[in-house]
């Protein structure tokens, strides 16, 4: 490894009104390094990447490129000093080939030739071990193929300090090892690279060293070859804690929800779901996984009657009366009442559930308003059950009036999660519950989902991290397009084995048997 800094940040402070994101902290980066960045939500990682990326200013300190002091006020600037930055949401023009996308808005004072810039990108490509086609448009590509985009178009611009923000949230874990591969050659050619992420095994999988932050405070970097998931956790919380699912066997399950040969077709006349058909069993916990957009909202929205469905049937068994009910025919509220609880987190975690001008408790408050019994509002149990998720979830918060808007996001996360399970459902879902959460936060979630599960709920939870989904679940549903590829007993089957069932379609599945 080059042991010279690529980058080195001094006494970094950067504020945000009365809140400190950043505080007098000090990091290097060495070329030929893969160094990760962890801490709990809040701790300031972003925000720290940002002023690195030109996205934000700091209020005070000093950053240095190859040595010499440099200021960086725009991502423009960024990329002047070899800096480029990798989001998590990706920024690419759907209509456009990956050769258009990499060379938007550079300047040629002689005029683009589209030609030279594919020829440069196969060669980026050939050099590194990427595999993408320079002229294939962006909506005909994967999710991975998509990231390759982007991670080039910083390489074309000549980057030699990147940073990537959660890069293999979306990738199936075949995508995730080959882009590791892809970075180790990025490294051994003496780049710079910065991985934001919450997964520890990939932490210590893939990089050289590990920098933690807490509260926004610089705590310290070690060596990965010295670290343990324990090790690097305790760092990032600061005292001792235990990182356990436990996973009981059900418990008893009967049927609670019947999907049978459910079909979706889009506005676009895409047909997102495909003769879909499963059953959630009270007392277990069914667990779905898939790459990004194969169909996972749009199940999870038409069980809670927010999707509307071209055939088939939704058949709910009602725990108090022993009857049956036709889900299809209900609207969310009727849906809602008879038990069956929604919590689903998309990007936009205030566009759905949560209003983000209204503080916790008011948040609280929506699902029982209905139910008073006068015209004046009660407020004496939202109150407590706000204060018991802001101590449960650890919620960084002034107080349970702050609006939820000025939370972080993985702090909204928290207040949405809670309040759904607080809320006795029978059947709960929760899709990605723990995005964005740091690991204390995340397994304080999955203890509550285990508790649901040991309370009789059938819980179903969309995951992203396949080893969270084999160490939480009973079973896995694997959907590939909007099909199913597989059903698979989460205590036996292997993570290679999903990942290749999430590539996969039901008909491929059928072929093989």
């Amino acid at each position: 490894m080059n042991q010279h800094p690529a980058i080195e940040l001094r006494n970094i402070t950067k504020t945000f009104g009365s809140v400190v994101a950043n505080k007098n902290v000090c990091l290097t980066v060495k070329k030929g390094e893969i160094l990760s960045i962890l801490g709990e939500n809040g701790s300031g990682k972003t925000t720290l990447m940002n002023m690195i990326s030109g996205i934000y200013f700091p209020d005070e300190g000093q950053i240095f490129v190859d040595g010499q002091e440099v200021v960086i006020r725009s991502p423009k600037d960024a990329f002047k000093y070899k800096i480029g930055m990798i989001h998590q949401h990706f920024k690419l023009v759907d209509v456009f080939t990956a050769a258009e996308n990499i060379i938007l808005g550079l300047k040629d004072s002689e005029g683009f030739d589209l030609k030279k810039a594919e020829k440069r990108v196969s060669e980026i490509s050939n050099k590194y071990g990427f595999a993408l086609d320079p002229k294939k448009k962006i909506y005909e590509m994967s999710v991975s193929e998509k990231q390759t985009v982007e991670i080039i178009r910083v390489l074309y611009r000549d980057a030699d300090i990147l940073i990537l923000d959660e890069p293999t949230a979306v990738l199936t874990p075949q995508e995730a090892q080959t882009l590791f591969e892809i970075l180790r050659r990025m490294r051994d050619d003496g780049k710079a690279i910065i991985i934001i992420t919450h997964k520890l095994h990939e932490v210590l999988s893939l990089s050289d060293r590990v920098s933690v932050l807490r509260k926004g405070e610089y705590i310290g970097t070690v060596n990965t070859s010295d670290a343990t998931e324990k090790s690097l956790t305790e760092m990032m919380v600061g005292e001792k804690i235990t990182l356990n699912i436990d996973r009981d066997e059900p418990k008893d399950p009967v049927d609670r929800l019947v999907i049978e040969n459910i079909n979706c077709i889009n506005r676009e006349g895409v047909n997102v779901l495909s003769n879909v058909s499963f059953t959630a069993r009270s007392g277990e916990i069914l667990g779905i996984a898939g790459i990004a957009g194969s169909g996972q909202r749009e199940l999870l929205e038409a069980i809670a009657g927010l999707q509307k469905l071209n055939s088939g049937k939704i058949t709910y068994f009602d725990p108090k009366t022993n009857k049956t009910e036709n889900l299809r025919d209900k609207t969310p509220l009727q849906i809602r009442e008879m038990g069956v609880r929604l919590s689903f987190v998309p990007e936009d975690r205030l566009g759905m559930g949560l209003v983000g001008n209204m503080d916790i408790v008011d948040n609280m408050m929506l699902r029982s308003y209905r139910s008073g019994k006068s015209v004046f509002v009660e407020r004496k149990a939202p109150q407590k059950l706000a204060d018991e998720i802001i101590e449960r979830l650890q919620v960084v918060t002034p107080d349970s009036r702050t609006p939820v808007r000025r939370l972080s996001g993985g702090n909204v996360q928290k207040v949405l999660v809670g309040r759904e399970i607080a809320s006795s459902p029978t059947v709960l879902m929760a899709a990605y519950p723990v995005r964005g959460l740091d690991i204390n936060s995340a397994y304080a979630i999955y203890n509550l989902l285990n508790e649901q599960k040991r309370i009789g709920t059938a819980v179903i939870f969309v995951g992203e991290d396949l080893d969270v989904l084999l160490e939480l679940c009973d079973r896995i549903m694997v959907l590939c397009a909007g099909k199913i590829s597989g059903i698979v007993d989460a205590r036996s089957v292997t993570k290679e084995e999903i990942g290749l069932l999430m590539t996969r379609s039901e008909q491929e599945v059928r072929g093989d048997e």
